[in-house]
């Protein structure tokens, strides 16, 4: 602060940070501001509204102190957490008091100014510089040219260090071989065509990793098994939380010119009843929901975008082997389209292997509520309905066991138009046994795997190659894209990937931070799937009948659950206190009105129930990992940046 001019920074909205640079100069009477951010007054008694590069109008004669002030410059340093900062100047004092308040900058009081921007970056510390130029009337001509002789030698000072730097950074470059030229030799791509990444698939989580390495200007070497359209009946429902993380990467065009569909929340149907649940979406912008769409246009669109920048090779080729040496992996061996054997090099590898219901399209039908996935609690297992196109719906039915009715000999069409149909509402059954009929049935096996990571020096997993849950919850996406946030974040500080020993150790926090998002989801799958499946055991029929009255009770106790589903609220804790609400509940309901020893009964093996569904997934996700990764060690190794 200066006994004439204050300027307060205030913090608020952490969601949104901006980033700014600007300069106020006081001439006189008058402010003239050159920025790119908006200005709007306040208080509009003596100061109008100001907006970019605009002029205020003269103030008042009393508007400032007769003699004027200062020469001054500061620089602040602060986190951005924007969109709203003030700053206040000051405000006229009454003629009266103004020679009595001239030099007492703290009874002056204040023009507050609110700065508005609309940007979206994520938040960050920047630096903003503020400065002002003031002269006093009596201020000797020697101290000015001193200062500016001052001044103009550290700028001097400033530049060349930075240019030192610069040229340095560029011998360090040049003598790391970091040249973009590639170059083939002998049928082998060496460490002298300088790739950074090779990334074995391109599925949703590849195809995403290799635009997002890209960005950062590492050079990704693309390896897909068949780069054609790809028609799979799994992907297609992709959550907000994972649209959100679209966003942070900048893919969410990926989803348009596709015919996707926005998704608005979830529909629950149980013996005909119904209760509706909608995402918590009221926070975000008007663009954020869910989306469905057909999983091979999905991948395609981002497959395209990729390959548009200049360092992504993205090749058809079959990877048969991974070349290792002392432990370390240096890279592929794989077999061309044409059929010719060549070997990649990279000082890392990260394998993206695509999973694998029993699916079908229903056309020309309307789903009961519109925009919203819904799940029928169906016996034995739940059915999931979607809509990937204006005209299509997605039926996956889940069904049990290891060996399931054969396709080729109508096994599966009879079990469909027998067990399932009847259970589906009235408005979809039609619809639903003219696709039987079509024969256009899709199997696809259906894995749980948690991430059981093994470091191997210049190896990554990733995507379905690393950690699948069950599909009910449509998560796997959202998963993939939230690791992909995680890994870019760690790579960004890395120049050189070379050193396989210390990139693996430093590597080891992307197990423990990606836990948290990744293991809520796993966990809700799981569980949700066991919820959700009908059993003979009492105490199962009374926990899948709480869970769904208690998701219709709506406010905290269905928005809640539909937040840690959606990928906007991933929080463990949070999943396993409303996991137990509705165990606690569906006690509740069997002691009311009037308990009795057989609901005592009843609700304690509920409780045992619920205990025996959800810990064993917490066990193996991890309870250290998921709930306290703080403790973990490796989240606090720093970046091999030598």
């Amino acid at each position: 602060s200066h006994r004439n001019f204050y300027t307060i920074i205030q913090e608020r909205n952490p969601q949104i940070g901006c980033k700014y640079g600007f300069n106020f100069v006081a001439r006189g009477r008058a402010f003239t501001a050159t920025t790119t951010i908006t200005f709007k007054a306040l208080h509009t008694r003596s100061v109008p509204p100001l907006h970019k590069t605009q002029l205020l109008p003269t103030l008042p004669t009393n508007s400032l102190p007769t003699r004027a002030a200062v020469a001054t410059s500061a620089a602040y340093q602060f986190s951005s957490t924007g969109p709203n900062h003030h700053l206040l100047f000051p405000r006229p004092a009454s003629p009266g008091k103004q020679g009595k308040n001239r030099n007492k900058g703290d009874s002056r009081t204040f023009y507050p100014i609110s700065i508005s921007s609309a940007a979206t970056e994520r938040r960050r510390h920047c630096c903003c510089r503020l400065g002002s130029a003031m002269t006093a009337a009596g201020m000797e001509g020697g101290a000015m040219i001193l200062g500016a002789l001052l001044a103009s030698l550290l700028g001097m000072l400033l530049l060349y260090h930075l240019f030192g730097k610069s040229r340095k950074r560029a011998v360090v470059a040049r003598e790391a071989g970091s040249s973009p030229a590639k170059t083939q030799n002998d049928g082998e791509f060496s460490p002298a065509a300088g790739t950074d990444v090779i990334i074995v698939g391109a599925g949703v989580a590849g195809s995403a990793l290799a635009h997002t390495l890209g960005k950062d200007g590492r050079r990704v070497h693309v390896i897909e098994r068949d780069l054609t359209e790809p028609d799979r009946i799994v992907g297609e429902l992709l959550q907000p939380g994972g649209y959100l993380k679209l966003i942070e990467l900048g893919l969410q065009d990926c989803v348009e010119e596709i015919d996707a569909q926005r998704v608005l929340g979830y529909a629950l149907m149980k013996d005909g009843k119904s209760t509706r649940l909608s995402y918590p979406l009221d926070k975000f912008e008007e663009d954020v929901a869910g989306r469905s769409f057909h999983n091979g246009r999905f991948i395609q669109r981002m497959r395209g975008k990729a390959a548009t920048l200049p360092n992504i090779r993205l090749e058809q080729g079959t990877v048969t082997s991974l070349l290792e040496e002392d432990g370390v992996i240096k890279g592929v061996q794989y077999k061309t389209k044409d059929g010719q054997e060549l070997k990649a090099y990279a000082p890392l590898t990260i394998v993206d292997v695509p999973s694998c219901f029993v699916g079908l399209i229903l056309e020309n039908c309307q789903l009961p509520f519109a925009n919203h996935g819904h799940v029928i609690l169906a016996d034995p297992s739940p059915i999931l309905f979607y809509p990937i196109s204006s005209t299509e719906i997605r039926c996956l039915v889940d069904v049990p066991g290891q060996k399931v009715p054969s396709i080729g000999n109508g096994e599966m069409a009879k079990y469909l138009k027998n067990n399932v149909a009847p259970q589906l509402p009235s408005e979809l059954q039609d619809a639903f046994i003219s696709a039987v009929e079509k024969g256009n049935i899709r199997t696809m096996p259906n894995r749980s795997m948690p991430a059981n990571p093994q470091p191997t020096p210049g190896a990554l997993l990733m995507g379905d190659a690393f950690n699948m849950r069950h599909p009910l919850t449509g998560g796997g996406m959202t998963v993939a894209l939230s690791d992909i946030v995680v890994l870019r974040d760690l790579l960004k500080p890395l120049r050189d990937l070379r050193d396989a020993a210390s990139l693996t150790q430093y590597l080891e926090s992307f197990y423990t931070l990606r836990k948290p998002v990744a293991s809520t989801i796993n966990t809700l799958a799981g569980a949700l799937y066991k919820v959700f499946s009908a059993s003979p055991d009492e105490a199962r029929k009374e926990m899948r009948e709480a869970c769904f009255d208690y998701l219709s009770l709506g406010g905290v106790c269905s928005s809640g659950p539909v937040a840690l589903l959606s990928g906007l609220n991933p929080r463990p804790m949070s999943l396993v206190l409303h996991f137990f609400a509705v165990a606690i509940y569906g006690v509740g309901r069997l002691l009311l009105p009037f308990p009795s020893p057989k609901g005592f009964w009843i609700g304690a093996r509920l409780i045992s129930s619920a205990s025996g569904i959800i810990f064993p997934i917490i066990k193996a996700e991890g309870v250290r990992q998921m709930f306290f990764p703080a403790t973990v060690p490796a989240v606090y190794r720093p970046p091999p940046l030598n």
